[in-house]
């Protein structure tokens, strides 16, 4: 059974799921069950580029990915970030890798907020 806010990869082809709406069944790609992406944290992986870092701002949340930024480039880059409350997807943004890696959120109560980001090459990522 999938499981919701959960992100699957196949190990095949590289396609990446993100479970909105989780119900009985298998997810399968190329054949084979995808595997869960475990989050990754600083204390796990000490990489400052993949770690996302969440700052409070005037009008609500800015998300950066990295205490240095990670790069951005066409073979490697940051896919997705996202803002997660109470174990729940509120909101994401899907980039480019033309695009920085920053996200601003609009959004009043900023209590008990995570973040999450996905690299191409190295991962899901959390703070």
């Amino acid at each position: 059974m999938a499981e919701k806010n959960v992100i699957y990869k196949c190990e095949i082809c590289g396609n990446v799921v993100l479970v909105v709406e989780a119900h009985e069944g298998e997810l399968v790609c190329c054949g084979q069950p995808m595997k869960i992406m475990v989050e990754k944290t600083a204390e796990q992986e000490g990489n400052e580029k993949h770690v996302p870092v969440l700052e409070k701002t005037d009008l609500g949340v800015k998300v950066k990915v990295g205490s240095v930024l990670h790069p951005m480039e066409e073979k490697h880059y940051i896919d997705l970030i996202q803002l997660v409350k109470d174990n729940e997807v509120i909101f994401s943004k899907m980039l480019n890798p033309e695009d920085e890696p920053i996200a601003e959120f609009c959004i009043a109560d900023t209590e008990g907020l995570k973040s999450r980001v996905l690299c191409n090459i190295h991962g899901l990522w959390k703070d």
